[in-house]
């Protein structure tokens, strides 16, 4: 279904045809996500709903995130796992009023309810797909809570907090994106209202900006898409969902084994890293494009973008003895027609986090071996 935003003056469609990539100016509407205050469209996102007594200790045991004891007016974002430890679904979570609701990516949600229905067993639970009724808007910048207040509406204090919105729905402040500055604030409205919920905040100050600027600070900001930053064989060890959507220490989920083994070895198999590109040729890479050291595929590109100041990145899942040895000596990466290069930053966390660690695990397990 598309959004009644896209009629909004010099809305182009993204390529679903739901939502607006831009009002006509992409990269200026970057510059004011990072600057100021934007208003982004986001009602493309599938949206669910989990009521019932149940639905803390129940989400708690399938998901990859510890949720049994979230508090009201709070959220977070966990994974879904299959067997063998693979991301099948990523879910951001607002827990309000003893109701738990979820977004996830578009044309995902009638999976993952479908997958959470199987799952009830005789537990009160009573999982929904209601993406028809409620829609997702972000407000993205630093001035993002000068445009609530100046709008009448409640702010969310803190991370991950949530409150209630007058007419219904909510609003959550999610992780900032970019360098950190760009503050995002999620508000689920009724889909009947978004033109009307929409307006308000633009009187308020905001501006319209479509999907792509959202897209390029994400991209900034190491922030996966399930299905375009991942594949069939990624697992949480390879993203930085493992710092933000799993709990190394809770009890037993599905994947969890995987997951476990992996952090304990210190060495996923490959790594997301953002990637530099010469920008060389006219249309960007693809999801999904193979990554080449040479003739050898190392690894996938995802989510390519141009930026308003670092100009075309992207995101790629890369090997890790790949990146290894780029840490010590450049390696020459080439995606489609165009030269890549790996962010500096990134190498210097895969030497830290994978060998230091690594060996750091090496050397206490043979202390304790030899002290025995």
């Amino acid at each position: 279904m598309s959004s009644p935003l896209l009629h909004r003056p010099a809305a182009v469609a993204d390529e679903s045809g739901a939502v607006a990539a831009h009002y006509g100016e992409p990269l200026p509407e970057q510059r004011r996500a990072a600057e100021a205050a934007v208003l982004v469209d986001r009602s493309d996102r599938d949206v669910l709903v989990v009521p019932g007594v149940d639905r803390l200790t129940w989400l708690h045991s399938l998901l990859s995130q510890h949720l049994d004891q979230l508090t009201d007016g709070t959220g977070t974002e966990a994974l879904v796992l299959s067997p063998q430890g693979h991301v099948e679904h990523h879910v951001v979570l607002a827990e309000l009023a003893g109701t738990t609701w979820g977004d996830t990516e578009p044309g995902r949600g009638a999976e993952l309810v479908g997958w959470l229905d199987r799952m009830r067993f005789m537990l009160r639970v009573e999982p929904a797909l209601v993406t028809p009724e409620w829609a997702l808007l972000s407000l993205v910048g630093p001035r993002g809570d000068d445009v609530l207040t100046a709008a009448g509406l409640p702010v969310p204090v803190g991370p991950w907090s949530v409150v209630a919105l007058d007419g219904g729905g909510w609003a959550r402040r999610s992780p900032a994106v970019g360098d950190g500055t760009a503050e995002v604030v999620d508000l689920l409205v009724p889909r009947a209202e978004i033109d009307a919920r929409a307006q308000t905040l633009l009187d308020a100050g905001a501006t319209l900006a479509g999907v792509d600027a959202l897209a390029a600070l994400a991209v900034e900001a190491h922030r996966p898409r399930l299905g375009t930053d991942t594949d069939h064989r990624t697992i949480p060890n390879e993203t930085p969902w493992l710092r933000t959507a799993v709990h190394l220490e809770k009890g037993c989920y599905r994947g969890q084994e995987t997951v476990a083994r992996v952090h304990n070895l210190g060495r996923p198999p490959r790594r997301l890293v953002l990637l530099h590109l010469d920008g060389m040729e006219e249309h960007l890479p693809e999801a999904g494009t193979p990554l080449l050291a040479g003739t050898r595929e190392v690894g996938r590109v995802g989510t390519v973008v141009r930026h308003h100041e670092l100009g075309v990145v992207g995101l790629a899942l890369v090997k890790s003895s790949v990146l290894e040895r780029s840490a010590a000596a450049p390696v020459e990466l080439r995606v489609g027609g165009s030269v890549a290069v790996v962010d500096p930053d990134d190498l210097v966390v895969t030497l830290d986090d994978t060998l230091v660690a690594a060996r750091e695990r090496v050397r206490a397990v043979r202390s304790a071996t030899i002290g025995r």
